[in-house]
């Protein structure tokens, strides 16, 4: 048997060097802000359960007691907001809460209101409790906004940038503000000091910002439950000069629901004109919108509805404003029966709507293609009952 040739002493060293090596060198460290910031833009982009992955392992590398678990908990219940999960968000925002229970955190380790008022939205309860919530993350804000504009004479390079900020936040206040009114507009509207406590709240909120439309849609709303529906038409008017004439992509206009509520209070007062043409904008950016649909229709059914009371001898301006509402309408219940949507009133008022104007008005459209065959169906000869908004 040949000889084997003996293992040199010097590798065998060496390899234990390197094992020892090894063992003792730490893994390399996480950088959670990174991960973070990556959970962040992947939510941004649409991308939630990838988000949630990402600050899920950042979360698990910080620990419930460390300096950005506020942050990553937050994002967590954003992540779960987008992907459905409404029990799960609702735990990691009372998660964030405990570890900033005052909001006077820095914002970009999860301090701040936003937690507070998603827990006001996210609420089993409503009511009193929404309006806890609502009051954390407005008494957060009014923090912060002083604490910005204690600041704002020491930073004369950036005090341009700082009022931006101050701006933000104080337009975020006054939309707080408004949701409080709106908690005591419904699920508070028996509380005695009810009315009281609206009025307050949309006095600040227009004093805080009155360049933003959603409070005096508030105002609006707040003045049709008083009855004071001259005043409630006012503030409606102020709220559309504000964005009407801009363009759908400009950041001062209205999101889409807010919208969607204003064309609800027009027609509410009478401004049906006002009402067709926000719908119009709103099935021009969604088309597969059901309230859209359903409110564009009821707006021309009651335009016809007061063109028949004032002029019964001209038939043929309300039918051809109850033909227009019978296109919106049927379109509609087909997108709300393709979307299987789930508001039942909506739809039986709807039908009650086609149910009148087919018993009064002849020669209508079928089907869908025959519907919107013709193009130019608005006929917009109905009285602008607002010549300040022309």
């Amino acid at each position: 048997m040949a000889p084997t040739k003996p293992k040199s002493k010097s590798k065998n060293k060496a390899k234990e060097r390197l094992r020892a090596k090894n063992a003792t060198t730490p893994a390399p460290a996480v950088n959670v802000r990174e991960l973070l910031g990556g959970a962040t833009t992947l939510l941004e982009s649409g991308f939630a359960e990838d988000a949630a992955k990402a600050a899920g392992v950042a979360y698990e590398h910080i620990g419930e007691k460390g300096r950005l678990a506020g942050a990553a908990l937050s994002l967590l219940g954003q992540t779960h907001i987008e992907l459905g999960d409404v029990d799960k968000a609702r735990e990691f925002f009372t998660a964030a809460v405990k570890v900033d229970e005052d909001g006077e955190l820095p914002e970009d380790v999860g301090g701040g209101p936003e937690k507070f008022l998603w827990l006001a939205q996210l609420s089993e309860e409503g009511g009193k409790d929404s309006v806890s919530w609502f009051e954390r993350g407005a008494a957060a804000l009014r923090t912060q906004i002083q604490t910005l504009t204690d600041k704002l004479d020491s930073l004369p390079r950036t005090r341009d940038q700082q009022e931006a900020v101050v701006v933000e936040k104080r337009r975020k206040l006054a939309e707080t503000l408004c949701a409080v009114a709106e908690v005591y507009m419904t699920d508070l509207s028996w509380e005695e000091d009810a009315e009281q406590r609206c009025e307050a709240l949309i006095t600040e909120a227009t004093m805080l910002a009155p360049e933003l439309p959603d409070t005096w849609q508030t105002v609006a709303n707040v003045r049709i439950s008083q009855s004071r529906e001259e005043e409630a038409r006012e503030a409606l008017k102020r709220s559309l000069s504000l964005w009407v004439d801009l363009p759908p992509d400009d950041p001062a206009v209205p999101p889409f629901p807010t919208q969607v509520g204003l064309v609800r209070l027009l027609v509410e007062v009478g401004m049906e004109e006002r009402a067709i043409d926000v719908a119009e904008r709103l099935v021009g950016e969604d088309d597969h919108s059901v309230e859209a649909w359903y409110l564009g229709g009821y707006a021309r059914y009651m335009r016809g509805e007061k063109q028949k009371q004032k002029a019964a001898s001209d038939a043929d301006k309300w039918q051809e404003a109850w033909r227009s509402s019978w296109k919106w309408l049927s379109r509609c219940l087909r997108i709300f029966d393709a979307e299987e949507y789930e508001d039942e009133r909506l739809r039986e008022h709807a039908q009650e709507l086609l149910e009148s104007i087919k018993s009064e008005v002849k020669d209508l459209p079928a089907d869908e293609d025959e519907i919107w065959e013709d193009t130019d169906d608005e006929g917009d000869d109905g009285e602008d009952e607002d010549e300040e908004m022309k």
